[in-house]
C-alpha cells in the first residue's frame, strides 16, 4: 500500500506557520519591532505603505547580525534567546521562537539588511515566497533594517481578510504604542505613506511617555499607584478619579517589560475605583508587574498577546491594592490647577541619563533599586491629612455659600464640599460598624408612622435585619404603613424620616449609586451616607466644621465621595501665583 503521510516541504510548512504568527500587517511590525528591541536598539523607525499591505520598513540601530547568522534566522526555530526547555520559565526577551522571520518572509518579499560590530561590511539578503534568492554584500552601519513588500501576495485567501487602510494602519499604530510605553528610553518613528504618526524621543519614565502620545493634559491626570507582595511588584499609572470619563478607555498591560491582554486585571482594577468613581465611566490606567522566573508563561499564545501566571489570584489582589492605595494619597484629589507636576520619576540609581534597555530593565518604572514615594501614612492606617502652615495646631476654616469650607495648608487652599464630605465620613462609618455588629439607634419618644408603597414596604421586611444594623428599627404595621422605633443620629440637622423614606425609594427602585455597591452592606451604607448627610446650604459652626474636616481625613478615602464626585478641589499657592501674574 502506498504511503499516505508525507513531511510536507520548508516553504509549506513555513506558510502554515505564517497563519497562526503574521494575521496582518501589524503582527509584522510587532515581530520586527520586538527582535529589534531585543537587540538592544536605542532608535527604532517603522514606515509603512497602504497600511502595510505594499510596504514595511523597520530599521533599528541595534547589535545586528553577521552574515552566518543572517541567513540562520530564515530557518525556523533558529534563534538566540533560548537554548534549552528549561530556558522558557525566565523568558526576557520578546522573541524566542524562532518562527517571526521564517513565517513573515514566507508570504511576502522579504529584504534583510544587517551588520554587526564585528564586521566590516554588511550583509543583504533577498528572500521571495520563503526562499532565499540572493545574498550579497552591502556597506551599512551597525544595526538591522528589514522590508517587506506586498504581504501575502501567495496567500490571496489571507490577503483578501485584510481591512481597508485606514484599519489597518490604526492597528500598526496601536501596536507601536504598546511597545513605545514599554520602552520609554528608546526613539520610536513611525510614517505611514510619508505621514509622521508618532515621533517619540527617548524619555526617562512612562509618565512623560504618555504626555508624547496623548498629550501633558492627560498625562497629568495619572498617579502613581504600587503595590508589592511575595516578590511580585506592580507599579503603574491610573487616572484621578475626576478626570476619568466614559468612552474609550486607554488601558495597557505590561509584564517584565512585555505587553499583553488581561481584562480580568481590568476588572480587578475597576474594583479599586469602587465608591471613587460614577458607573460608566472609564479610567486610563498602565500597569508595569515584575514577577519572579517560573510564575508567568508567555508561551500560550501565537502571538504571544496572552500570558497564564501560576497565581492569578495574587495578581488580581495586586492590581486592585495598587489602585485602592492610590486612591488614599492627596494626589487623587481633584484640583484647579492647570500645570501639574509629572508623576515622580523613577530612575535607576546612580544614573546620569537614558539607559540603553535590556531584558531586565526595560520598564521604565522598575529600574533596579529604585524607591517609590508612598503618601504618608497615620499610625492607625488612615490617609494623611494636608500638612498646615508652621506653628498651626488645628487647620484654618471657613464656610463659604453654606456649602463649602475653604481650609489653608502649607501648599495652597483645600475648598471641601461638606455633603460629599459628609458622605465618604457616614459610609466609611457605617461600613465599619457593620463589621463590629451593626450601630445602636437612638430610640423614638415618639416612633414615626410612614405611609409607603407595596413595593417599598415589601424592600422594607426583606431589609429589616440590615436597616437594624444601620440603627434603623423599623416595624411592618400592615398595609402599606410602617413604624420606626429608632434612627441613627448622624448630626443633630439629621431628617430621620426623609432620609428613611428617600433611602427606601434608592433601594426598592434602583438607581446608578444602588447598582454600583457590591453587596446588600454596601448599597444600605451608600444610600444611608447619600441621604443622611449634611446637605448643601446648611449652615455649620467652628466646631462643626473643624469636626468634620477631622473626620474626612481619618476615612480610607477623603477625597471622593460615594457617587465618585470629589469631595476636596486642591488650589494651590503655585497656581494662585500664576493667575495674578506672580510666575
Amino acid at each position: 500500500m502506498a504511503r499516505r503521510i508525507q513531511v510536507l516541504p520548508d516553504v509549506v510548512a513555513n506558510q502554515i506557520a505564517a497563519g497562526e504568527v503574521v494575521e496582518r500587517p501589524a503582527s509584522v511590525v510587532k515581530e520586527l519591532v520586538e527582535n529589534a528591541l531585543d537587540a538592544r536598539a536605542s532608535r527604532v523607525e517603522v514606515a509603512i505603505e497602504r497600511g502595510g499591505k505594499r510596504r514595511i520598513r523597520v530599521s533599528d540601530d541595534g547589535v545586528g547580525m553577521g552574515r552566518e547568522d543572517a541567513l540562520l534566522c530564515m530557518d525556523r526555530h533558529a534563534t538566540s534567546k533560548i537554548a534549552a526547555a528549561g530556558d522558557l520559565q525566565g523568558i526576557r526577551t520578546f522573541g524566542f521562537r524562532g518562527e517571526a522571520l521564517p513565517s513573515i518572509a514566507a508570504v511576502s518579499r522579504l529584504t534583510l539588511d544587517t551588520r554587526d560590530a564585528e564586521e566590516e561590511v554588511g550583509t543583504r539578503v533577498l528572500v521571495d515566497g520563503g526562499q532565499i534568492n540572493s545574498v550579497e554584500d552591502l556597506p551599512r552601519r551597525r544595526g538591522t533594517t528589514v522590508e517587506v513588500r506586498n504581504l501575502f501576495y501567495n496567500a490571496p485567501a489571507r490577503a483578501k481578510f485584510l481591512k481597508s487602510v485606514s484599519a489597518e494602519t490604526r492597528v500598526i499604530s496601536e501596536a507601536m504604542t504598546g511597545l513605545a510605553l514599554a520602552n520609554p528610553q528608546v526613539t520610536f518613528m513611525l510614517t505611514s505613506d510619508d505621514r509622521s504618526l508618532l515621533d517619540l524621543p527617548a524619555v526617562d519614565d512612562a509618565a512623560a511617555r504618555v504626555g508624547q502620545v496623548w498629550g501633558a493634559d492627560q498625562s497629568s491626570t495619572l498617579i502613581l499607584a504600587s503595590h508589592s507582595e511575595n516578590g511580585f511588584d506592580l507599579k503603574g499609572l491610573v487616572q484621578r478619579p475626576d478626570a476619568a470619563k466614559p468612552g474609550v478607555r486607554r488601558s495597557y498591560l505590561f509584564v517584565n517589560g512585555r505587553p499583553f491582554r488581561a481584562p480580568q486585571l481590568v476588572k480587578a482594577a475597576e474594583r479599586g475605583y469602587r465608591t471613587t468613581i460614577p458607573e460608566g465611566v472609564r479610567p486610563w490606567m498602565f500597569f508595569y508587574l515584575q514577577v519572579p522566573k517560573g510564575h508567568v508563561d508567555v508561551n500560550v499564545h501565537p502571538a504571544k498577546a496572552e500570558v497564564r501566571f501560576k497565581e492569578w489570584p495574587l495578581i488580581e489582589m495586586l492590581v486592585e491594592d495598587a489602585v485602592r492605595s492610590a486612591l488614599e494619597g492627596e494626589e487623587s484629589s481633584a484640583t484647579f490647577d492647570t500645570q501639574l507636576a509629572a508623576p515622580p520619576l523613577v530612575v535607576r540609581e546612580g544614573s546620569t541619563g537614558p539607559v540603553a534597555p535590556s531584558p531586565d530593565t526595560q520598564m521604565a518604572l522598575f529600574m533596579a533599586g529604585a524607591e517609590v514615594p508612598h503618601e504618608a501614612e497615620d499610625p492607625n492606617g488612615a490617609a494623611a491629612a494636608p500638612e498646615l502652615e508652621p506653628g498651626a495646631t488645628r487647620a484654618r476654616l471657613w464656610q463659604v455659600l453654606h456649602t463649602y469650607i475653604l481650609a489653608e495648608t502649607r501648599d495652597g487652599i483645600l475648598i471641601v464640599d461638606q455633603h460629599s464630605a459628609h458622605e465618604r465620613v457616614l459610609f466609611q462609618r457605617l461600613m465599619d460598624s457593620f463589621e463590629r455588629g451593626g450601630e445602636v439607634g437612638q430610640r423614638l419618644l415618639f416612633p414615626l408612622t410612614i405611609r409607603l408603597t407595596q413595593t417599598e414596604v415589601e424592600a422594607v421586611v426583606d431589609l429589616e435585619g440590615l436597616l437594624e444594623r444601620a440603627g434603623f428599627e423599623v416595624e411592618p404595621f400592615g398595609g402599606d404603613t410602617v413604624i420606626v422605633h429608632a434612627v441613627p443620629n448622624p448630626h443633630r440637622y439629621f431628617d430621620a424620616e426623609r432620609a428613611f423614606r428617600e433611602m427606601i425609594e434608592e433601594l426598592t427602585h434602583g438607581s446608578e449609586l444602588v447598582r454600583s455597591a457590591k453587596n446588600q452592606h454596601e448599597r444600605i451604607a451608600m444610600t444611608f451616607a447619600c441621604k443622611g448627610a449634611i446637605k448643601a446650604g446648611q449652615k455649620l459652626s467652628g466646631a462643626e466644621m473643624q469636626e468634620l474636616f477631622d473626620e474626612l481625613f481619618a476615612t480610607d478615602l477623603p477625597h471622593h465621595d460615594v457617587h465618585g464626585r470629589p469631595t476636596i478641589v486642591r488650589l494651590s499657592k503655585g497656581e494662585l501665583a500664576r493667575k495674578f501674574g506672580r510666575t
